[in-house]
């Protein structure tokens, strides 16, 4: 190779060293391999005193630390957290003041600073969480990246002041910076503020920016300059205080010594790139203090780390978490109420059952013996006196949570809060009379489910809701007696004495059973006797009440005749706040029972509906429609109630009614042989029916006297002077004596006639009610009715087949073989003859093991024993 090709090869050779060595001092190569020349370093560090660490002797200290010593390291920490949310709100005032409010700008940078502190990787993990947060305002990528630059710009200030103005001061006491002279060490300091105060008149003489990448990164005024740097210098002095205070006194240097050698410190974790500088820092700081293996500075290390650290992290990420949910609240909160909405009506049943058996395990713990060696570590905290109190107020609050039971299950609120107060006591009485943690546990969580479901427990009540029943008595009284027989069956090798009531010590567990079951036994004999004392009276008749005037201007419009029984002012009133109409009903047992759908204005009638269903719901019953037509159904179905047929209403047309033909040939044969027989048909007017109230008396009295039975009620009218004076009275006389009557039902929109009474005198004539029968029918056509309504014929009309509802089956059967008790067949049958329009009858109530109970309280409305219902 000659000397021109010699000289050609090195330049070759310089130009890829020269390449090389740009690449490698370009800031994305030089970073990471400084970075791991210091982890290295660290590391290596580590391993020289990882063999002679005793970790049982560094457990010893970091147990040995105070609260006293951690507490200033937590104030310090705190004032260090709020340094670094000032950064972000510093960095806000340049990049947008307008956009992001100052709380905001606050949590961000607590939250982001807090994730990069203890996981690294300050751009790549702080950015990310401040973009998360400063994007619920609008902020961009760009934006947030300019955030994160003067932040970071102002923490490198902060420090950098930091070391300048400790490098002033002659640190000989550390020494790992001895080995540079005092006077080296304040030229370094000096220069270093020196060029911070030139950087500072750089930026008095006007707004600066730097370009990087392509982002633009405004520079804050002088002023704000300044004042960042001191936020930046506050951060890092109080960093270094969280620290100096957890050092033994020996070791620690000079606070403006020690905060010099953090400040080196600080600046190798950042270097690094080690998560929390990990690893780093701890060696970086036993190696300036010349600490080595030293147990209580390396738990002082061990601490901080924990304080400074991870404790802030756990905060940020909490903080974080609500963040989220909040700002995801309307979602949350429509995901919360359909779930409450969805399980609201299975909680009442389960917590009722929850709350039961919690009675039951405070009562059961109180029969059988506690666990001896947590009665000895109760001893050493607690009087005795506090134990054998808390034993018997424990078993007392067992039987009222189970007393209490029974207002969750009727939905009442002050159940619910009630509950959660005997449950949170019985809670504490559990962990005070035996240290039972798991009781308590399981009475703190039900309370906790009552807590949430607040929504689910609706109804109003006082204590009186919560007075037991014979029922409930007896339910009370097979768990007291359990209760007792565990606790014999426990202590049956104790041999009984009179002696043993009165015995109180820490192994004393039979003598505190005997006066646990006194005490519950006694409590439970009271609210009997309360029960048998305060026991509501039953009525033995209907509560007449004055029918209101709004009910009487609606009847007036109304159709159909059935409203007409309104009048008998036997029943209670819901009426719609515009007074188009109204609901009738009574109340029977655990339902409330309307008569009819409502009456007057559809629309406002519809509303009437789901009313009634609230209130009823609300009381704690059961909302029952008796006697329903199928316009309304759609409604009752949407309250998921259960549909029965209970029978078929006749209705005979009135517009092309006569007596002639084939079908009417009874009617016609009545009507004649009663003009034979001397019987004259005539109206009384409503006005003059009280002139006749005697006779007519006579004639209902002799009448009901035949039926060996009595007066119905709700659904039919009965024989009262003021309900007969509300309509006209048609009468069949002979001679001067009226021997049958009827009084009339008229509609208000005129297109329906009807009677409800209609009695008469046996022995004067065969023919009489079909006489009287025809002679309303004639009159009904002649004063322009569309329709004459003969009622119900009851459980006509039911589905008769294999696969119909097990309601129709059985109501058939009924209908097929009831003659004895009732004439079914027979009334269908004298309906028949007039030739009717049958329209089905229906009954809306719950559906499942209710509908016996609803039965039952429908039949005792209507016959005021349900035995009667079937007398004829």
């Amino acid at each position: 190779m000659n000397d021109a090709e010699a000289q050609v090869e090195e330049q070759n050779l310089g130009s890829r060293l020269s390449r090389v060595i740009d690449r490698i001092v370009e800031p994305r190569v030089l970073g990471p391999i400084v970075g791991a020349v210091a982890v290295a370093i660290a590391f290596l560090f580590i391993r020289e005193i990882g063999g002679k660490i005793r970790v049982n002797h560094t457990i010893d200290a970091i147990a040995a630390t105070s609260l006293a010593t951690v507490a200033p390291a937590l104030a310090f920490t705190l004032v260090s957290l709020m340094a670094m949310a000032l950064y972000d709100v510093m960095a806000i005032r340049h990049v947008a003041p307008e956009k992001v409010p100052v709380p905001l700008a606050l949590f961000a940078g607590f939250v982001g600073y807090s994730f990069s502190n203890a996981i690294g990787f300050h751009v790549f993990v702080g950015g990310p969480v401040r973009y998360r947060i400063y994007q619920s305002v609008g902020l961009d990528a760009a934006d947030v990246g300019r955030i994160v630059g003067v932040s970071f710009l102002t923490f490198w200030g902060g420090l950098l002041t930091v070391v300048g103005m400790a490098m002033l001061f002659d640190p000989t006491g550390v020494p790992a910076l001895s080995l540079i002279s005092p006077v080296d060490d304040r030229i370094i300091g000096g220069a270093i503020l020196a060029g911070i105060v030139l950087v500072l008149l750089w930026l008095s003489q006007g707004k600066r920016q730097v370009s990087v990448l392509g982002w633009t990164f405004p520079f804050p005024s002088a002023r704000s300059a300044a004042v960042q740097i001191l936020i930046g210098a506050v951060d890092i002095g109080a960093a270094a205080a969280a620290l100096y205070v957890l050092l033994p006194a020996d070791v620690a240097p000079p606070f403006t010594v020690f905060l010099a050698l953090f400040a080196v410190a600080i600046i190798a974790t950042v270097i690094s790139h080690a998560p929390g500088g990990l690893g780093v820092l701890e060696a970086t700081i036993l190696f300036g203090l010349g600490a080595g293996t030293r147990p209580d500075v390396i738990a002082a290390l061990v601490v901080f780390r924990v304080v400074y650290y991870l404790f802030p992290l756990a905060l940020a990420a909490l903080a974080l978490l609500v963040f989220e949910v909040y700002r995801v609240r309307s979602a949350v909160s429509t995901v919360a109420g359909r779930t409450v909405a969805l399980t609201r009506h299975i909680v009442p049943p389960i917590s009722a059952t929850l709350v039961f058996a919690g009675g039951l395990v405070l009562l059961f713990s109180g029969s059988v013996p506690a666990n001896g060696v947590r009665t000895d570590w109760l001893s050493d905290i607690l009087p005795l006196p506090f134990v054998e109190a808390s034993h018997l107020l424990g078993s007392v609050t067992g039987l009222l949570l189970i007393i209490i039971a029974r207002g969750l299950y009727r939905r009442i609120a002050l159940a619910r809060f009630a509950a959660i107060v005997l449950l949170l006591t019985g809670a504490a009485f559990s962990i005070l009379k035996g240290l039972d943690w798991e009781e308590a546990i399981v009475l703190t969580a039900v309370a906790a489910s009552l807590f949430i479901y607040k929504d689910a427990f609706y109804r109003k009540g006082d204590w009186r809701s919560f007075r037991l029943d014979a029922t409930w008595i007896g339910l009370s009284a097979i768990v007291m007696t359990a209760s007792v027989i565990v606790g014999l069956l426990a202590y049956r090798h104790v041999e009984y004495q009179s002696t043993l009531w009165w015995e109180f010590a820490w192994d004393g567990d039979a003598p505190r059973f005997l006066r646990a079951s006194m005490a519950v036994a006694i409590v439970a004999a009271a609210l009997a006797i309360d029960m048998v004392i305060n026991r509501p009276a039953r009525l033995k008749g209907p509560v007449l009440t004055p029918v209101p005037d709004a009910v009487r201007r609606i009847l007036t419009t109304s159709s159909g005749t059935e409203p007409c029984v309104a009048l008998l002012g036997d029943k209670s009133f819901m009426i719609s706040p515009c007074e188009k109409a109204f609901l009738m009903y009574a109340r029977s047992g655990s339902s409330w029972v309307t008569m009819g759908d409502p009456v007057g204005d559809p629309q406002a009638g519809r509303t009437l509906i789901w009313r009634f269903a609230e209130a009823a719901d609300q009381a704690g019953a059961r909302a029952v429609f008796y006697s329903i037509q199928p316009e309304f159904l759609t409604h009752y179905l949407d309250m998921s109630l259960a549909i029965l047929k209970i029978g078929e209403v006749a209705r005979v047309g009135l517009s092309d009614f006569s007596l002639e033909g084939a079908v009417r040939q009874p009617l016609r044969y009545a009507y004649g042989k009663s003009a034979r027989e001397g019987l004259t048909f005539s109206v009384i007017p409503k006005a003059d029916v009280a002139n006749v109230l005697p006779e007519l008396r006579a004639v209902s009295d002799e009448w009901m006297g035949k039926k060996h039975g009595s007066e119905k009620g709700f659904s039919l009218g009965y024989f009262d002077d003021d309900y007969m004076r509300e309509f006209d009275c048609a009468v069949l006389r002979k001679g001067d004596d009226i021997v049958a009557f009827a009084n009339l039902w008229r509609s208000g929109d005129g297109e329906e006639l009807s009677v409800d009474l209609m009695r008469y005198r046996r022995g004067v004539s065969k023919i009489m009610m079909d006489a009287l029968f025809a002679h309303i029918l004639l009159l009904g056509k002649a004063e322009g009715y569309k329709w004459f309504n003969l009622g119900a014929a009851p459980l006509s009309g039911l589905a008769d087949h294999p696969l119909a509802s097990t309601w129709n089956r059985i109501g058939t059967f009924i209908y097929k073989r009831g003659d004895e008790i009732y004439n079914f067949e027979g009334l269908r049958a004298f309906k028949q003859k007039f030739d009717p329009v049958w329209t089905p009858q229906y009954l809306a109530c719950p559906g499942g093991l209710a509908m016996p109970q609803i039965l039952l309280d429908i039949t005792t409305l209507i016959s005021g024993n349900p035995i009667r219902i079937f007398k004829r």
